[in-house]
Formats: structure tokens, C-alpha cells, sequence
């Protein structure tokens, strides 16, 4: 249930960057407004995933997640009902703090039914729904959008995040009702700790949000690609997403089960971001989609540490905060980053877009290697 909740998530929020060609084209909406409304969906975003994973670890999953997901299906219906930027914004801002709750209640899940040597792999398989949903959006709302228009498209996502309310209950009978929370172990802003986990995951992962919201643009402006041909291609940098979920879970599990900070196990990510920036030299749809898939299969490594990190220095009592607080901050970055891109993608500065991208998780990398190394000595 938490990867399908994961999925419909990624459906939901993954709509608007599939059909952003036509929607923009539609409403004449700019590609900085884009960015703007991309960066509401991503501040509330931000601040739902810690606050959800406060409530997550205080009345259990089985509340806490039907409340979120009927707020967030009425969110994601009501997008079809919208057209300028102020109310996309808005309808964003209520979807994104609802859809907090997604990662948060799967590393809860995965933290209270396996045992330490397979969590991993359990994060993996909780959070591939987001990455499968990555991959099977642009397959299923595009030829909806192309039948019946895009708002029907938003329609549908409202519909399944209601199949998913009916099923619940009925799976999360032996869920837990309510959890314990200590303050004395809650993570806190000012601790080299948290500090690690939000470069690590925030900062880091940042080319999951761009190759999401940003390829479809790029592929339209500059490769000339129309909608429809980019709605059959779009599934296929999510899918190094999802090879690489399961991938680095598998490696975390067996490479760094005797240690929270696999220093070059995270060097190797980083350096392995950099061929991102080659994209602008280019014009083979093939080898831009290449890219992509390459830059989301080494992001999810990230996460997956990321997250192996936080539950190896914090206290169980709060795991669904520890992946708010990793959620929050990622989504802070792309709220900070995708106005910048949208206007350098105005401004025909594409090379620069990509060459901000590919920085990012080597900031990353020595902000989480300075705090990580200071906790450990702490």
C-alpha cells in the first residue's frame, strides 16, 4: 500500500510536468510562471513532509494517511478546474503539503515490519511507486490529454487517489494506531545530524527534480519534440529512477551495512552526476534521453543513503520525521532552483541550467561529508 500510495503521489503531482507543453501553450502561462508554480507545489511540499512525519510518528499511519490522501485527491481533482497561475499555484500548494505524507509513512512502514539488514531494500520498494509513477504517467495521462483534453487527465488522478481511500482501511487494520515521540531524540535544526541528512537528500538528489519538471520543456523547446512524442518517451528517465532504487538498496544492504557514512560509496555518486552537463552539446533525442535516465538512476542512490543515514543516527521513535525532514529539505532546493532554471530556459541559457544541476550534489557531497564526519566525532 505504501508503494501505491507512492505511485498515485507521483501521478499526481507528474501531470502537470507531462502535459506542461500544453498546458503553458493553453493558458500562455511562461515558463518562469511554470517555475513559480512548480516552486508552490514544492514549499508546501517542504513544510508538509516534516509536519506529516510529526503526526505520522504521534497518531500512527492508519490515520495519519487516510487525512492526507483525501486531502491531497481533492487537491489534484480540483487542478481541472483551473487555468491561470494563481489558481495552479494554489491548487499546488494544497496537493504538495498532502503528498508530505508519502515518503515519511513508508519509511515508518518499512522501519516497524523489517529488520535492520533489509531496510534498504524495503525503502526501496515503499518509494519506487513515486519512480513508477514517474514512468507510467506520461503513458497514461497523455493519451487521455490528447482524447479529452488535460483537465479530464486531472479528473482521473482524482479518481485513483480515491480507489486507494477504499482499499486502506481495509489493509491497515493491523496498522499501528499511534507512536511514541520523545523530544530528547527528536531531530533538531541545529544538529550537524540533521544538517548531514538534508545534504545528502536535498541537496544531492536535486537532478530527480529537474529531470522531472524540466525535460519536458527542454525536450519541446530545444530537441522540437511535440506532446505526443514526448508523452512516449517521458517513461524513460523515471526508470532509471526505479533500477536505481532497487539497485543501491541491494548495495546499501550489503556494502554499507556496518557503517552509516560510505564515504566513497558517496563520492562515487557524486562524481557519477557530472555527465548530466553534457546534455547542451547535443541534438540526439537518444543520447539527451540517455542522460537523463543515467542522472535519476545515480539520484536515487542518494536517497537511499540519505535515508539509511537517518536511521542509523536517530531513534526509531522518529523515522517518519527523519524522511520528512529529507523530503522537506529536496523539495526547499527544487522550490529555490526551478524558477532560476525556468527563466535561464527563457533566456535560451541551457548549458548554464545544466551546468547549476550537476553542481548541486557536489555542494551536497562535502556538506554531508563535513557534517556527517563532525556527528561521528561528536
Amino acid at each position: 500500500m505504501m508503494l501505491l500510495v507512492s505511485f498515485i503521489s507521483y501521478l499526481d503531482r507528474n501531470t502537470l510536468a507531462v502535459l506542461a507543453p500544453t498546458i503553458l501553450k493553453e493558458t500562455r502561462l511562461t515558463n518562469q510562471q511554470y517555475g513559480f508554480i512548480i516552486s508552490a507545489f514544492s514549499i508546501a511540499y517542504m513544510l508538509g513532509n516534516p509536519v506529516w512525519g510529526y503526526i505520522l510518528d504521534r497518531i500512527g499511519l492508519r490515520r495519519g494517511m487516510t487525512v492526507s490522501v483525501f486531502l491531497w485527491t481533492i487537491a489534484s481533482t480540483l487542478h481541472a478546474f483551473v487555468s491561470g497561475m494563481f489558481g495552479f499555484a494554489a491548487a499546488r500548494s494544497v496537493l504538495g503539503f498532502g503528498e508530505g505524507a508519502t515518503f515519511p509513512g513508508g519509511l515508518r512502514t518499512v522501519s516497524e515490519t523489517l529488520t535492520p539488514e533489509k531496510r534498504s531494500r524495503g525503502i526501496a520498494v515503499s518509494y519506487s511507486g513515486g519512480s513508477l509513477g514517474a514512468i507510467l504517467t506520461p503513458l497514461i495521462v497523455t493519451p487521455i490529454a490528447l482524447k479529452f483534453g488535460w483537465r479530464a487527465a486531472f479528473l482521473f488522478t482524482g479518481l485513483t487517489g480515491l480507489c486507494w481511500l477504499c482499499a486502506w482501511p481495509l489493509v491497515a487494520r493491523g496498522v499501528s494506531r499511534s507512536g511514541m515521540n520523545s523530544y530528547a531524540t527528536m531531530p533538531k535544526l541545529w544538529e550537524a545530524r540533521c544538517w548531514a541528512l538534508i545534504c545528502a537528500y536535498g541537496l544531492c538528489a536535486i537532478p530527480l527534480g529537474f529531470c522531472i519538471y524540466a525535460a519536458p520543456i527542454y525536450l519541446a523547446k530545444v530537441l522540437g519534440l511535440s506532446q505526443a512524442t514526448i508523452g512516449k518517451l517521458l517513461w524513460i528517465p523515471p526508470l532509471g529512477w526505479e533500477i536505481g532504487y532497487f539497485t543501491w538498496g541491494w548495495i546499501a544492504d550489503r556494502v554499507t551495512r556496518n557503517t552509516v557514512r560510505p564515504v566513497g560509496l558517496m563520492l562515487t555518486l557524486a562524481l557519477l552526476s557530472l555527465p548530466l552537463g553534457l546534455v547542451p552539446f547535443t541534438q540526439s533525442v537518444g543520447l539527451t534521453m540517455a542522460a537523463f535516465f543515467f542522472a535519476m538512476f545515480i539520484a536515487s542512490g542518494f536517497v537511499i543513503l540519505a535515508l539509511r543515514y537517518g536511521m542509523g543516527v536517530y531513534s526509531p521513535d522518529h523515522v517518519a520525521l527523519v524522511a520528512g525532514i529529507g523530503a522537506g529539505s529536496w523539495s526547499a532546493i527544487v522550490a529555490l532552483v526551478m524558477p532560476v532554471i525556468g527563466r535561464m530556459f527563457d533566456q535560451a541559457a541551457y548549458a548554464q541550467a545544466f551546468y547549476l544541476i550537476i553542481a548541486i550534489p557536489l555542494i551536497g557531497f562535502a556538506g554531508w561529508f563535513l557534517f556527517s564526519k563532525s556527528t561521528l566525532q561528536a
